[in-house]
């Protein structure tokens, strides 16, 4: 090991010891870890530097020459135990663009649902681009909660879902369903489109949306829907987005 860096010293978190106390520490730590990898850049000068998102809601830039010294930290959300940066980052080089989880729960309002906890359907969410070279903000949105009238149970508009970044666009998928397209510019909606529908598949089996990120190649958008954790709206899809035709 080269070196090591812990930027929440005593999070040490256990979900087991919530219920058997017989091995774990006498006071939890927030669980506030790295649910996701960090992105290694270059400054303008072409030093490296480590960006790393955490669970508690800060992102991070780490100089991997001085063991990991941090050269700022930024605030994009609350933190918690679905808080923060929670599976991921991307970066164009010049910015680092970070999604945020932040997802909250509340009690179910249908008599015949038998979940103790469902999400919350006007907690968490939102988009920060960062500019690298000093973690100044570039712009930010915030998430858009879920419709009053018809959304489906589990809706959620937290963003835990790993961001992906191609020049010009970033992409993050939301628990509400939505797969949505950023201008890396000034953050401006370009594209959004509703998973929570059903659709007809190449193989013939039954198939709805529901939550998360997105794969891009060759010029086509992949993503699986559906988010079932916590209480969240399922979902069996695999969708392919092609570019328009002209």
């Amino acid at each position: 090991m080269v070196w090591s860096k812990q930027t929440s010293p005593g999070d040490a978190f256990n979900s087991s010891c919530r219920a058997d106390r017989e091995n774990c520490r006498k006071e939890d730590g927030p669980d506030h870890d790295y649910g996701s990898s960090a992105i290694l850049v270059a400054f303008p000068d072409g030093r490296d530097v480590l960006l790393a998102g955490q669970k508690s809601g800060i992102v991070y830039a780490l100089d991997p020459s001085r063991k990991g010294e941090v050269l700022w930290q930024v605030r994009v959300g609350k933190g918690g135990l679905t808080g923060g940066v929670q599976w991921g980052m991307a970066s164009d080089g010049q910015r680092v663009y970070a999604a945020v989880s932040d997802a909250g729960r509340t009690r179910p309002t249908d008599p015949f649902d038998v979940r103790r906890y469902i999400p919350d359907p006007s907690v968490g969410g939102g988009l920060t681009a960062l500019r690298i070279v000093d973690g100044s903000t570039a712009w930010r949105v915030a998430a858009a909660p879920c419709s009053e009238e018809g959304a489906s149970s589990g809706c959620s508009p937290a963003q835990p879902a790993a961001v992906t970044a191609i020049p010009g666009v970033v992409f993050s998928g939301s628990l509400d369903g939505h797969l949505r397209a950023f201008s890396t510019e000034d953050g401006t909606l370009l594209w959004d489109f509703d998973t929570v529908r059903d659709f007809h598949t190449v193989n013939g089996v039954k198939a709805k949306g529901g939550g998360p990120g997105a794969l891009i190649v060759n010029g086509m958008v992949l993503v699986n829907y559906g988010y079932a954790r916590f209480g969240g709206m399922p979902g069996n899809v695999l969708l392919a987005f092609a570019p328009e035709q002209p």
